[in-house]
């Protein structure tokens, strides 16, 4: 959606839309949004650095650069279609602290930023005279030369996409959609996996329809998983906790209450996902239990609910009080750092 905002002045755009436009990981996003916003503390270098070591050095430095640096742009262009990120009395924003940052640099709108910036863009898309959205329309093939009648394998240099074959969903049709140019939001994987926090429509079929028309597919062995969604076996996706609950001071304990994350990293409950995770994963198949807790009780009870009232709401409507009771929850798969490339 972002992308067909920032084009439509050049021509017109067709938004294709597998189911419909509110349904996306964004939507799903709580914590925020980093970026380097507080330069009296904060600076490119110092979240350079922190996403190089998160990365474990796998990290392409060139992309990491180009997000950082171009992070706080990006913020202003979400800030200009309406998104409303919290701000303290003084004006500036409420800044969290999330795993493997050394700084307060996570923008958010309370714990549903994703929800957030999704309603913003929907309103700003439906607005725009310049923006068709076709929902409920499935991408199925995209098209080259190969549909020319020349033989396309991945060697051929200059492989040229003229638009897609579309399926729509209502009346089973399929039509052709021509285009100049072609942009590929291909969403995750999510579904491939037992526990995800990625919508049912994260089936990976994007990426293998790129496959398909011999684009370059790679790192998709880079799958993240997010330390802490709430263990709750009969819901999909799994409703995620988000990592600012750690950073507000959240810690995890094993099923006998004892705290357990200073064994595997000085960083505690707040190292970086991968170590988190593999952690909860290591004290599950210790003590043999389907999931740990995350514990917020010592925390202000009027500042936890105002904090994380989704939160809060969703795990009161199962009976647990988070203000006094712990949180279970497990790993769960997340995002996928690999694509097309």
């Amino acid at each position: 959606m972002s992308y067909a905002l920032k084009v439509a002045k050049k021509g017109t755009v067709a938004l294709i839309c597998k189911s419909e436009l509110e349904e996306a990981n964004t939507y799903f996003a709580q914590g925020g949004i980093a970026s380097v916003t507080n330069n009296l503390v904060d600076n490119f270098e110092k979240h350079i650095e922190d996403t190089l070591t998160a990365g474990d050095g796998h990290c392409s430095r060139s992309a990491v650069e180009k997000v950082v640096k171009e992070a706080p742009a990006q913020i202003e262009e979400l800030l200009n279609w309406g998104v409303d990120f919290d701000k303290k009395s003084d004006g500036n924003f409420d800044l969290h602290k999330e795993g493997g940052h050394s700084e307060f640099r996570i923008l958010h709108h309370k714990d549903s930023t994703g929800a957030e910036i999704q309603r913003s863009l929907v309103k700003c898309v439906k607005a725009n005279k310049n923006i068709f959205i076709f929902e409920h329309h499935f991408a199925i093939e995209i098209l080259t030369q190969h549909h020319l009648g020349q033989w396309v394998t991945h060697q051929t240099p200059n492989i040229e996409c003229y638009g897609a074959y579309i399926l729509n969903t209502k009346n089973n049709q399929i039509d052709t959609f021509l285009s100049k140019v072609t942009m590929l939001a291909t969403g995750g994987i999510g579904n491939v996996y037992m526990n995800t926090s990625n919508p049912l429509i994260a089936t990976g079929d994007g990426i293998a329809m790129a496959h398909r028309a011999r684009a370059i597919v790679k790192d998709m062995e880079f799958v993240q998983f997010h330390p802490t969604v709430l263990y709750n076996p009969s819901e999909r996706p799994s409703f995620l906790i988000t990592e600012a609950m750690r950073g507000y001071g959240a810690v995890l304990r094993d099923t006998k209450g004892n705290e357990f994350m200073y064994k595997y990293d000085k960083r505690g409950s707040l190292a970086p996902r991968d170590i988190v995770a593999r952690a909860i994963d290591n004290e599950m198949k210790l003590s043999g239990s389907n999931y740990v807790y995350l514990d917020v009780t010592h925390k202000d009870a009027k500042e936890t609910k105002e904090g994380f009232p989704m939160i809060y709401e969703k795990c009161l409507s199962l009976g647990i009080d988070i203000t006094k009771q712990y949180i279970p929850v497990v790993p769960a798969q997340h995002y996928l750092c690999g694509g097309i490339a």
